[in-house]
């Protein structure tokens, strides 16, 4: 695992925060839908009613907001970037007013029971991979939940090439608006080269990716996927081992049909860990 303490800095980070700013301008009822339908299927098509809610690493604040959609009596958001907090507190106030939810500048690592509290569920989706210290992170994500309560979470699958996704995140996350402009054109082109053999409609995919990819557009997923800063993966059967050491067990998970080369990258393997 990664310890070097420059990864678990905010300023070493990619900037997470400004790209999910940016999108956020584009969300409409139908990425809320959305957002909904992908937490509920997490939690077997269940709700949240009465129920306090963490997103750790809460991005736009879409899935905060699914949460309180679904019922949750009171919903903390953290994320250790502050335009991410900024973007956050702007969704709930324009699309939650009303309800229960707080909204802090926080790392994971600094997240302590003791001060808040515990959580009947607790949730980050596509985040403790990139906190520079993954298995850390895990641990400090689950030591925020209540007994009877689920972990959510969703982690990039280990592929051949993660090597390499490595050596490309750490440039990009500080290359220019050059450099990342010209990185995306050319991760598009193999893109679109790799959609022919595999018999896909390139426009199709790219027109129709809010609904299949969680709400995120095409292109804000690209610049996400390429500066995303510190990396790490892992297989499901470590991620199973290791929530077996932090006496969760398994509930249910949504994990990919295969492992890839890795070529165009890596998906997320989506799991549920219950503390019974």
């Amino acid at each position: 695992m990664t310890t070097s303490s420059d990864l678990l800095s905010r300023e070493s980070h990619f900037a997470f925060g400004k790209n999910w700013a940016s999108y956020a301008k584009l969300v409409t009822q139908a990425q809320i839908d959305e957002a909904v339908a992908g937490l509920r299927k997490l939690l077997g098509g269940g709700d949240l009613q009465g129920k306090r809610f963490l997103d750790i690493g809460c991005g736009s604040g879409l899935h905060s907001l699914a949460a309180l959609r679904l019922g949750a009596a009171e919903v903390l958001a953290v994320d250790l970037d502050r335009d991410s907090v900024a973007t956050t507190r702007h969704m709930l106030e324009t699309h939650a007013a009303g309800h229960k939810w707080r909204v802090l500048e926080k790392s994971v690592f600094d997240l302590d029971p003791a001060d808040l509290g515990q959580f009947d569920l607790v949730y980050s989706w596509g985040v403790l991979h990139h906190t520079g210290d993954m298995y850390r992170a895990l641990r400090c994500a689950a030591a925020m939940l209540a007994p009877g309560g689920d972990f959510v979470f969703a982690l990039y699958r280990h592929t051949r090439l993660c090597w390499f996704w490595k050596l490309e995140k750490r440039w990009y996350a500080h290359a220019g608006q050059r450099g990342q402009s010209l990185a995306q054109s050319l991760y598009i082109a193999v893109f679109r080269l790799l959609c022919y053999p595999r018999g896909k409609d390139f426009h199709a995919l790219v027109a129709n990716y809010r609904t299949a990819n969680r709400g995120m557009d095409f292109r804000h997923d690209v610049h996400d996927w390429l500066g995303g800063w510190p990396y790490e993966s892992i297989a499901p059967r470590q991620t199973e081992r290791f929530m077996h050491e932090l006496g969760l067990r398994h509930v249910r998970s949504f994990a990919l049909q295969k492992t890839s080369l890795g070529l165009l990258g890596s998906g997320c393997d989506e799991y549920v860990y219950g503390r019974r």
